[in-house]
């Protein structure tokens, strides 16, 4: 039977860790194994000393801080050099009830979903304010068109994974995954299910953001780049498309007149000048697509290295340390 990894990204979150890990599932009908994984990210209080005496198996510490996104990725590549057939990802808030975990990788223990998704119901979450919830509706309906899926919600850290989505995962920012991740998916044309789930009140202001126009701005980057990272032909087509189009209405205002034999043809040679240049610089955007497109050949080439390197690392029961981070582990009883 599959063998279960949580992994829980910890950020000096000494205070409700405990009742964290006292609602997480330790036996789970068609699972051989649970193991909890908390990733602290340079805690600054006894985040690994208070989730190890509270159940937590492992604990992987940064050094020092380095956000959640690099966390989240450190606690993927521990879990799968741990042997996990399936991973879990929850917060160490307690803002999702681990009751529902059973319930979340029930469609990838019988092979119907590669990624599931807790779906928090943000219209009708009443932990949630108006403008957060019209925010994180409107964020997923965006992210929905941009990454192909249909993820209901798509900022959800609440999510569970085979082996086969695990390692294909990456992050390149600094800031979340959910996101980022996501688009991976849809661009990989991956199995994704939701399960409609119902939170837990936050028990402290977010860390991800400084107020509602910082949450914006942030994902609002985290969106566009992932885009233009996936998809960067098209998008430099786009952007070159006004261009291009003002360049040959310009250009095919003066040859009409020139052909036309109209008299003051002269003055209107700076169509050509200014068409000229707009079509120039629609041009160049359309060569930096192809060439990013030729870069993104070769991006997908490194990853099935990584993959395959991914795969192959093994965590035994003697190794202290993991690309610089170190390893505690439960005192055995």
């Amino acid at each position: 039977m599959p063998k279960l990894i949580i992994q829980i990204p910890c950020f000096n979150e000494s205070q409700t860790i405990a009742t964290t890990l006292a609602e997480l599932p330790r036996h789970i009908d068609g699972v051989d194994e649970v193991v909890v994984l908390l990733i602290d990210d340079g805690s600054s209080d006894d985040t690994a000393r208070v989730g190890l005496e509270a159940g937590a198996d492992i604990v992987v510490q940064h050094p020092s801080n380095r956000g959640l996104a690099k966390a989240y990725i450190t606690g993927i590549q521990t879990a799968l050099g741990l042997g996990a057939d399936i991973i879990v990802n929850t917060d160490a808030d307690n803002q999702y009830p681990g009751h529902y975990i059973p319930e979340l990788i029930k469609p990838i223990l019988e092979h119907r979903a590669d990624i599931v998704i807790g779906d928090r119901q943000v219209i009708k979450n009443i932990y949630f304010s108006p403008i957060k919830r019209m925010l994180e509706a409107l964020g997923s309906w965006f992210m929905r068109i941009v990454s192909g899926t249909d993820a209901p919600d798509a900022p959800s850290g609440f999510r569970a994974y085979s082996r086969y989505s695990a390692l294909h995962l990456q992050v390149f920012n600094r800031y979340s995954y959910t996101l980022e991740t996501l688009g991976q998916a849809g661009k990989q044309h991956m199995k994704l299910a939701h399960l409609p789930i119902v939170t837990n009140p936050s028990t402290r202001p977010s860390r991800l953001h400084k107020g509602i126009m910082n949450f914006i701005w942030r994902q609002s980057g985290t969106i566009i780049r992932s885009y233009v990272l996936y998809q960067p032909l098209k998008t430099f087509i786009l952007l070159s498309v006004p261009f291009l189009l003002s360049s040959a209405i310009l250009i095919g205002r003066f040859l009409y007149f020139y052909f036309t034999n109209q008299s003051g043809v002269g003055r209107y040679i700076q169509s050509v000048s200014i068409g000229g240049t707009l079509g120039i610089f629609g041009l160049i955007l359309v060569t930096m697509g192809l060439i990013g497109d030729a870069i993104s050949t070769n991006r997908q080439t490194m990853e099935e290295i990584i993959v395959q390197q991914r795969d192959s690392i093994r965590i035994d029961e003697t190794s202290e340390t993991l690309h610089g981070c170190k390893l505690l582990r439960r005192a055995k009883e």
